[in-house]
């Protein structure tokens, strides 16, 4: 494959998807007002929508070109969801768990497309009560495309374990700081993708699927990042939510600036060293497990390393990226987020501490529920500037 030396544009864009709650019980709310949605979708036409679950909601931002254009989409769009749901004595987290609904009375949208997937995936599609962050990174040549897919999915697991925002699920910790892909797991074809020789080869195997009848076209490919079937993009999808605005800006810019820096070595001719799913994965279940608290392996040195250690390496590798994107506040906050922690490790640390207060587990977990209504606002206000289109 030769390199390309047309730069693509790395355009930017956002979906997050959201789990509605009553402000009075904290507990997700199955069938929120039909007129709700509605009135979302009045104040931001074409960029929010219903998801499979009747509880959630999703957004999209437009095409991003900046950094700050992103920020201004993003924040405007939580602050449409968390207006209009106000209204209604409810609120949106971003949070991939809920700390204690249960499944059970959840109800799917009533829709072609979601009505086929309750009967395709059965039970399992009932339990999806979790919520993802998918960053979209405008790529237009479908070669170079499947190229940096391979090459970068061995930086997936890095992001996750920045993201992670889904330790408890029906009232327990999981002991997992993302449990969202244990659930998504029961789905078919999600995970790493394994790699592809071309665009062509990639499309044949999709074909195979769709000629058996057993997918309709690729949008049902579940995969961890795959080419979207929509935009000339390459969509990464394994990252949780984030609660915090900021947070979500800075695993983006991480993405992005992680495919500029490939796509710089290729027109080198030089490209980063491909592992086999075997390894990839490994470190994909750590960050699941532990998130940034026991490390990667790093595969050249064979062992592992702490996380903090591996992220000052990606930051040296994307800083010319950063500085091109003018992104280099939201690479270096990813420091912060070792700090004081994912989403995660605030939640567990809430709800602990109401323990030891005296709280019982209820209280204690309600308690998280108020956190991530307050967080998942924080930087809202300040950054809400939606465009024009």
């Amino acid at each position: 494959m030769e390199p390309s030396v047309t730069e693509p544009s790395f355009t930017l864009g956002l979906e997050e998807e959201y789990l509605l709650v009553d402000r009075g019980t904290r507990d997700i709310v199955p069938s929120p007002p039909d007129e709700m949605l509605k009135a979302c979708q009045e104040q931001a036409p074409g960029r929010i929508h219903p998801e499979f679950l009747r509880c959630q909601i999703e957004v999209g931002t437009p095409v991003c070109r900046t950094m700050a254009e992103a920020r201004g989409e993003l924040a405007a769009l939580r602050a449409t969801v968390a207006g209009v749901a106000g209204r209604y004595g409810l609120a949106p987290i971003a949070a991939s768990t809920h700390p204690f609904a249960a499944w059970e009375p959840q109800k799917h949208t009533n829709g072609d497309r979601y009505n086929m997937l309750a009967r395709d995936l059965g039970a399992p599609a009932r339990r999806l009560m979790i919520c993802g962050m998918h960053v979209h990174v405008g790529i237009e040549d479908d070669d170079l495309r499947i190229d940096l897919m391979n090459q970068v999915r061995y930086f997936l697991p890095h992001l996750l374990a920045l993201s992670t925002s889904s330790p408890f699920w029906r009232g327990r910790d999981m002991e997992r700081r993302s449990y969202r892909l244990s659930v998504w797991h029961e789905l078919p074809r999600t995970g790493m993708p394994a790699g592809f020789q071309s665009y062509g080869e990639y499309q044949q195997h999709v074909a195979v699927l769709v000629n058996a009848g057993v997918i309709e076209d690729a949008t049902k490919l579940w995969w961890d990042i795959r080419p979207s079937s929509r935009f000339p993009t390459l969509e990464m999808r394994i990252t949780d939510i984030c609660t915090r605005l900021d947070d979500a800006l800075t695993v983006a810019a991480l993405y992005r600036c992680l495919l500029r820096m490939l796509w710089r070595l290729k027109t080198r001719n030089v490209t980063w060293r491909p592992y086999k799913n075997l390894l990839i994965e490994e470190n994909r279940w750590r960050a699941q497990r532990y998130g940034l608290d026991s490390g990667l392996v790093d595969f050249g040195q064979g062992r592992i390393v702490p996380y903090a250690d591996l992220l000052d390496e990606i930051i040296d590798l994307t800083r010319e990226d950063a500085e091109h994107f003018g992104c280099a506040a939201e690479v270096e906050q990813a420091r912060d987020i070792i700090g004081r922690g994912t989403s995660a490790h605030r939640q567990i640390e809430i709800f602990n501490a109401a323990l030891a207060e005296g709280a019982g587990e209820e209280e204690a977990l309600r308690r998280v529920v108020d956190w991530l209504v307050e967080e998942t606002m924080v930087g809202v206000e300040a950054g809400a500037k939606p465009s024009r289109s």
